[in-house]
């Protein structure tokens, strides 16, 4: 049976994060790399995918930005003593109504 969201499967050497809905379905693949060694196996998924988005949005290209927004995925940097609390609410600055 299809489990339907985002799963996220840890292993020894890699991360796999599967996205299925009915719609579409596919793999995230987390490994080591050149930016990710400073964190532990479990957290570099999340060192990985917050690292990558913060980049991709410092491009400032248009032509991602635009295809970010035809998905609804935003990415804002938090501080890292970011409570969760403060984060609940908060929208995507080009978000759009």
């Amino acid at each position: 049976m299809t489990t339907f969201g985002l799963e996220v499967i840890q292993g020894n050497d890699m991360t796999r994060i599967r996205a299925v809905c009915d719609h579409q379905s596919g793999l995230i693949y987390v490994v080591p790399a050149e930016r990710s060694w400073v964190c532990d196996q479990e957290f570099m998924p999340a060192h990985a995918l917050a690292g990558f988005f913060r980049e991709l949005t410092l491009l400032e290209n248009k032509e991602v930005e635009e295809l970010m927004q035809q998905w609804g995925l935003y990415y804002r940097q938090l501080p890292k003593d970011q409570e969760e609390s403060e984060e609940e609410g908060s929208e995507p600055k080009d978000s759009k109504s």
